[in-house]
């Protein structure tokens, strides 16, 4: 294998995988939960006041490494825009979580200025305020954001998270981090697929294949991005239905042993909720996120739009970049919008 060249290199073919469509592939249940926690459990890793999880992974020899990454300029955004075409509010048979598209208001306008009514102010100017859920685009999920039982990321107690926000592990702690070597996991590619279906459920397999096809290794520190379309699919179609809670591809849960071993700082994917959907569990929702956010403290990014970065990449056979996408600092935060930016 080429390692980190990226001159691709001659593999077999490409593994089957499996969908959770078929009910048959949905037999994990909480017992298997649990046995991974044990498994997979980062607490105390990094010490007892730890905040930020495998964001320790990164040092400061990986980003000096990975701005070395940068040959061309080339500057590619990973987000959503933020407006009222967002993913929020589309039909979905998932319970609602109280989040919708952004609300942008405007407190000051060029109308205002143009009346003059505000010229006694010596300045023309205008202003305007969001509201706006902190999950609904292009996102990062916190360590405050998944619990499992009744303890969060560290075992600290879940009552860290209150009406006033998280006391401990809020995105706030993470505002230096978030920046290294990306590394583009182009899976819809790998299997020949302009988009993954709805179930596909990827696979340690389906990830290594991916390695090996694009001549690339995903290590210790790094920023994993995987494509698998979904984003674009909606976008091309004009419509977010289903994506929000909906069924889709997306990580099996067998690669939190993959994640794991590999020390990544985090990853993002293009779908809603970064694993598979239908789950392969019936008696628990989200059960790769209930060990990857409290019990490995992986910070996990959701929405991102990874169309152009996915183009790029095919087209000059590079799939390392830096990667910059540090989360807003809100005190308290469990989750943050964010502009993530490729750089090549």
């Amino acid at each position: 294998m080429a390692g980190k060249t990226g001159k691709l290199t001659s593999v077999r073919g490409a593994p089957k995988g499996f969908s959770t469509l078929d009910k048959k592939n949905r037999r994990l249940t909480r017992k298997d939960v649990h046995a991974a926690a044990k498994k997979y459990k980062n607490w105390g890793r990094w010490g007892k006041d730890d905040e930020i999880g495998t964001l320790n992974f990164t040092s400061a020899d990986h980003i000096v490494a990975a701005a070395k990454l940068v040959q061309k300029g080339k500057v590619m955004s990973l987000a959503l825009k933020y407006d009222n075409n967002g993913p929020q509010g589309a039909k979905s048979n998932y319970p609602a979580l109280g989040r919708f598209n952004p609300i942008h208001l405007m407190t000051r306008t060029g109308t205002d200025a143009y009346s003059g009514i505000l010229d006694h102010r010596k300045i023309r100017g205008t202003d305007d305020i969001i509201i706006m859920p902190l999950q609904c685009g292009t996102q990062w999920d916190g360590l405050g954001h998944i619990l499992y039982g009744d303890f969060m990321w560290n075992g600290y107690d879940c009552r860290n998270v209150s009406s006033a926000g998280a006391a401990k592990a809020g995105i706030e702690k993470t505002a230096e981090k978030m920046v290294g070597r990306g590394v583009l996991l182009d899976v819809a590619r790998a299997m020949g697929k302009k988009h993954l279906p709805d179930g596909f459920a990827i696979t340690n397999e389906i990830l290594d294949y991916t390695e090996q096809k694009q001549g690339v290794k995903v290590g210790r520190g790094d920023y994993l991005l995987v494509h698998t379309g979904h984003v674009q699919r909606c976008l091309d179609s004009k419509s977010w239905d289903g994506y929000s809670g909906g069924d889709a591809p997306g990580f099996a849960f067998e690669t939190v042993s993959w994640i794991h071993k590999r020390e990544i700082a985090g990853v993002a994917t293009d779908t809603w909720g970064a694993e598979v959907r239908p789950n392969q569990t019936e008696d628990t929702t989200q059960p790769w996120h209930w060990i990857t956010i409290p019990i490995m403290g992986l910070t996990v990014g959701e929405i991102f739009n990874l169309t152009e970065l996915a183009k790029d990449c095919a087209a000059d056979k590079r799939y390392e970049f830096l990667f910059v996408a540090p989360a807003l600092p809100i005190t308290g935060a469990v989750g943050s919008p964010v502009n993530p930016l490729a750089i090549k």
